[in-house]
């Protein structure tokens, strides 16, 4: 162990030149893989469980923490790592000594009499079909599964992103700001950015916070990566900045977005393109970027629409931590809504297809997983035996082979009465028809009707907490109501008639163009304080971790049938 470890440290010693922290990070883990170790991320949210059933999992020998607050979870549950060698701190000084922690100078220091034909001789014996890094799943759906990814899934799944890219060699600049233990992270921040010997900056790391569009006006990136949620932020703070904004510039940023979506004669492109789209390009720090992206989770036609609208068009891709992150992409070929076309070199087919054409969408290719780590059971499930990989997403095709996702099996609700319902579309709905809704979750699994799950528009704290103030967007909804509340307790508390029938009235719009009974919502209610990562109920991409939702507010789910029940 002691040899190895050794050895890794060399190779890392070779590659950090400075004290940059990203750097530490980042060849930490590449130079534990090129030495045929794996490297395992773990995100900085997760509780001190979730940080020992990771490193259970895939046995580390060596965890590498940022600072005390990170390696106070580690200590923790040290005592049920048996695998466990060493802790490396890399950002401040330890705060206690022991045998197994090292700052990480002290670590550095194992490397330096490991002779370099030692080093060489391990590189040379990687082989492309070997597992070169682990990916931990979200776990959304229950316990997170580690992801095994080769070597050739790695180069050749990154050389496509430089091909797709058109990426022109050390021309290009990128931000990270998503955790390098997301596939989308890695895979764009460290091999794609590597492949094309692009410029990479590392956001503060309250960039999810607020502080992203500051690094983006900074460094101005010519590709850029934005989960739904951060599109969506940006979407929020510059409808309330236009808000504010004279009835004049309304009427000039009114104009400029109808032609943005409607793509009119080139006079009035022109103009709209001076007055405006520049304007906002150059404020978002997006007036050098050449392809937008969005994917990792869902994202609303209202905000691809309205990016459209001020000519920034958000480019949706789609893939699994399974598939190494990107699997179609409607990069070069573009459809609103849609998540494009298969990359070259792979395949998708549907299966169990209704008369829709809605089916499970399968992928092949040199992308797709070698399997879960120690999970044969879930390996067998997910990959088939002619190595297709089984998404349990649903989707279909239009004429021209463009993807459209439409639903998760997982999440699809089945009523007690057999009726198999897709939430996110119903959920969406609610969310375009009623802008003070912030967060919907449909509840209906084995029940007798649907009810939802609704939190307010709300003003978020510098660590990324919801607060009790509502945001601009909310504020004005309620001004066009007659209501003179500012924080969400006041509408919850006295369930303020005039919002509760506002929304209620919104809810009954989406009912009317469901296409049965079972698919109309009957109840629903407000949460008192809005979802969110720290808060548990959304992953660390933004996605709804519904069955964590449903336990955290059964009390509530059980008032909403308790009192239908009694009425009936």
């Amino acid at each position: 162990f002691d040899s190895i470890i050794s050895v890794i440290v060399k190779a890392v010693a070779k590659l950090v030149t400075n004290d940059s922290e990203s750097y530490k990070e980042i060849f930490s883990s590449s130079n534990c893989l090129s030495l045929r170790g794996l490297a395992a991320g773990i995100y900085t949210t997760n509780s001190p469980e979730a940080c020992q059933y990771v490193a259970a999992n895939c046995e580390a020998n060596v965890l590498v923490v940022e600072n005390q607050k990170q390696l106070d979870k580690i200590l923790q549950v040290k005592d049920h790592l048996p695998h466990l060698r060493a802790i490396v701190q890399y950002k401040g000084e330890l705060q206690q000594k022991a045998p197994f922690l090292y700052t990480w100078e002290e670590f550095m220091k194992l490397g330096e009499d490991v002779p370099d034909e030692q080093l060489n001789a391990v590189i040379d014996s990687l082989r492309p079909n070997e597992c070169c890094t682990l990916i931990y799943t979200s776990g959304t759906t229950g316990n997170p599964k580690g992801v095994m990814l080769s070597h050739d899934n790695i180069t050749w799944t990154a050389h496509m992103g430089c091909t797709i890219l058109k990426a022109k060699g050390g021309e290009e600049i990128l931000v990270s700001y998503l955790p390098l233990s997301h596939v989308a992270a890695q895979m764009v921040d460290i091999w794609v950015c590597m492949g094309f010997a692009g410029t990479i900056y590392f956001a503060d790391p309250d960039a999810l916070k607020g502080s992203l569009v500051n690094t983006l006006k900074e460094v101005r990136p010519t590709c850029f990566l934005g989960v739904p949620r951060v599109w969506e932020k940006i979407e929020e703070k510059m409808k309330a900045a236009g808000a504010k904004a004279s009835p004049m510039k309304k009427r000039v940023a009114d104009f400029a977005k109808s032609i943005g979506l409607k793509n009119q004669v080139p006079w009035g492109f022109m103009l709209a393109n001076n007055l405006v789209f520049k304007k906002v390009r150059a404020a978002l720090g997006l007036d050098r970027c050449k392809i937008c992206c969005t994917g990792a989770a869902p994202i609303t036609k209202d905000t691809l629409d309205y990016f459209m609208s001020l000519n920034i068009p958000v480019k949706e891709l789609y893939g699994m931590s399974e598939s190494c992150g990107p699997h179609t992409v409607s990069i070069n070929e573009y459809r609103v809504t849609s998540c494009g076309k298969v990359m070259i070199g792979c395949k998708v087919k549907l299966v169990n297809t209704d008369a829709d054409g809605n089916g499970e969408i399968c992928f092949w290719g040199r992308n797709i997983f070698m399997g879960y780590l120690n999970m044969p059971d879930k390996t067998a499930e997910a990959l088939d035996e002619d190595g297709w990989l089984h998404t349990g997403d649903l989707g279909r095709h239009d004429e021209q082979d463009f993807l459209y996702i439409t639903g998760r099996i997982k999440e699809l609700i089945i009523t007690a009465g057999g009726e198999n319902i897709p939430p996110v579309p119903i959920e969406d709905a609610v969310k375009s028809e009623l802008p003070i809704i912030s967060n919907a979750m449909l509840i209906g699994d084995k029940l007798k009707f649907l009810s939802m799950l609704l939190t307010l528009k709300c003003v978020v704290d510098d660590n990324g907490e919801p607060t009790d103030e509502l945001n601009q967007e909310a504020l004005e909804f309620c001004q066009q109501h007659g209501v003179k509340a500012t924080k969400v307790s006041e509408i919850t508390a006295n369930k303020e008639p005039a919002i509760y029938s506002a929304i209620q009235a919104g809810i009954e719009r989406v009912n009317a163009r469901s296409t049965s009974n079972a698919q109309k919502v009957q109840k629903w209610d407000i949460v008192e304080r809005d979802f969110s990562v720290t808060g548990g109920e959304l992953g660390p991409t933004m996605k709804l971790r519904r069955p964590i939702v449903v336990k955290m507010y059964q009390e509530k789910i059980n008032e909403m049938y308790a009192v239908a029940a009694g009425k009936q």
